[in-house]
């Protein structure tokens, strides 16, 4: 006799027989729709699910720009290949433009696995952010102010966001894995 064997408690407990209402059993494994008092209201999170935070959003929008802004850079650098401008070493420009694919295709994915609460983002969206901060300065004290600024403003903010605990506790799922926290 197992204590935990609903079929064997079954008329113990009223109320905890999982086959008490005779229609929830076969529409359970039928595969018919749910009933109403199960489905989540609109706005509403599923149960389990953290809600997500605005912060996550805006540093998701911020890594997209980002990427975008490198896409945009290698296009005009592959043109300007193409065209003939002189560099030093063809396949040192060859190399930077893969880099600048390559760096935007990482972005984008960063942003994206964001936005699903992926553990890992946290952490490229800070190196990416630090990368712009280390080339935001020298831009902004070297005569470019509102390039500096366009690079800084958006790093620091989205530095600040990654630190924010909603942030932190929504970014938290591992690799097919339940939230960690």
């Amino acid at each position: 006799m197992n204590p935990k064997d609903p079929r064997e408690n079954a008329g113990e407990n009223p109320g905890e027989n999982p086959r008490e209402n005779p229609g929830d059993s076969l529409r359970e494994n039928a595969g018919g729709p749910p009933a109403a008092d199960s489905l989540p209201n609109p706005g509403e999170a599923p149960a389990g699910s953290p809600v997500r935070p605005r912060g996550i959003v805006v540093i998701a929008v911020i890594v997209a720009l980002e990427a975008t802004a490198l896409l945009v850079a290698a296009v005009w650098y592959g043109t300007q290949l193409l065209t003939g401008a002189p560099v030093l070493s063809f396949w040192g420009a060859v190399f930077t433009l893969c880099l600048l694919l390559a760096f935007s295709v990482w972005l984008f994915a960063v942003a994206r696995f964001l936005l699903r609460g992926f553990r890992w983002t946290r952490a490229g969206a800070l190196v990416a952010q630090l990368f712009l901060l280390t080339i935001g300065f020298p831009t902004l004290t070297g005569g470019y102010p509102v390039a500096g600024l366009a690079m800084l403003i958006p790093a620091v903010t989205a530095i600040v966001l990654l630190f924010d605990k909603r942030v932190i506790a929504f970014a938290s799922r591992a690799a097919g894995a339940p939230p960690a926290l």
